[in-house]
């Protein structure tokens, strides 16, 4: 059985859209289905009648709002509450409550259907897949232009094309799981497991969808990539401690997902009309980089910046 781990700190604006798609097996917008099942730590009620092969496990983080009530209100779905506002806890506690593998871990704040949950599934279910994430689409209609242009260079960035992060969803397999399982409470959770895995081991279903929303202004923007910054920077040091080279010589460089120069010449040449576009990317690059710094400095991955405005009605 396919099991689906949502982790959830103060989502209960979000939440019900994500699990009325997984219920209908469609992002369409369509009535929820029928019916109240409640769970309470270690409970949980039966698979919904259509999708009895999906697990959902929803863990409420340090919620102080309705989120609990509005996954309890959909059918099949599993509610695990926890005192600590923690992602990373409540991943594990996810998986201490999941029923099998596959596995995925998906962002309350996204939205993905049960038909891309199986074909995620599949990938990772034989082969030497072990990890795989779905095509991501971004909706900017009703976003600032600034937020427009940013997000059209960053689509089209080779690391970003190709990694499984920024998307709100991820598949293991058990094999998979086993690799990343132990990994630290870091911000940028999904970079990690990205980076964890070749990419002969890892794939993007492009025939697989997931809608990603984007921060719809400026300052939400700049938040976002403050906290990309941070917690890409927190990932890098973590990665700088833990490895060693032989024999007391340099260490390998480690797997890195940062954009370089060539990347954004490549671009320009390929696609020219993207110059004015580029300098936004490279303004909010600064912006974020100076503020994150900051952070960094002072050790401080725990200030969660948080977008409001891609969770507007």
């Amino acid at each position: 059985m396919t099991s689906i781990v949502i982790p959830a700190h103060n989502e209960e604006r979000v939440i019900g859209r994500l699990l009325d798609a997984l219920a209908a097996g469609s992002t369409a917008s369509t009535p929820p289905l029928s019916g109240t099942v409640k769970s309470t730590p270690g409970y949980g009620s039966s698979p919904v009648r259509g999708r009895e092969d999906l697990d959902i496990v929803v863990v409420c983080n340090g919620c102080t709002d309705g989120t609990a009530r509005a996954a309890a209100g959909r059918p099949g779905v599993r509610v695990v509450e926890i005192a600590t506002a923690s992602k990373h806890l409540a991943l594990r506690t996810g998986d201490a409550h999941a029923a099998g593998f596959p596995r995925l871990y998906v962002d309350a704040d996204v939205v993905i259907a049960a038909a891309d949950v199986r074909q995620l599934a599949a990938a990772v279910s034989s082969g030497p897949v072990l990890a795989a994430a779905p095509g991501r689409d971004l909706p900017l209609a009703g976003c600032a232009w600034p937020v427009r242009a940013y997000y059209r260079i960053w689509q089209r960035l080779p690391a970003v094309r190709d990694g499984l992060f920024g998307r709100g969803v991820i598949a293991l397999s058990e094999q998979g799981h086993a690799r990343v399982a132990g990994l630290p409470p870091l911000m940028a959770d999904d970079l990690a497991v990205s980076l964890a895995f070749t990419p002969a081991e890892r794939r993007v279903v492009e025939n697989a969808r997931v809608t990603v929303l984007p921060p719809r202004t400026w300052s939400d923007l700049i938040r976002r990539r403050i906290r990309a910054g941070t917690s890409t920077g927190q990932l890098e040091r973590h990665q700088a401690e833990s490895t060693t080279g032989e024999s007391g010589g340099p260490a390998p460089a480690p797997p890195s997902a940062r954009t370089s120069t060539a990347d954004l010449r490549g671009l320009l040449r390929r696609e020219p009309w993207l110059l004015p576009h580029l300098a936004v990317f490279l303004s909010v690059a600064l912006v974020a980089r100076r503020k994150s710094g900051k952070a960094l400095r002072q050790g401080d991955f725990g200030t969660w910046l948080r977008d409001e405005s891609s969770r507007g009605d």
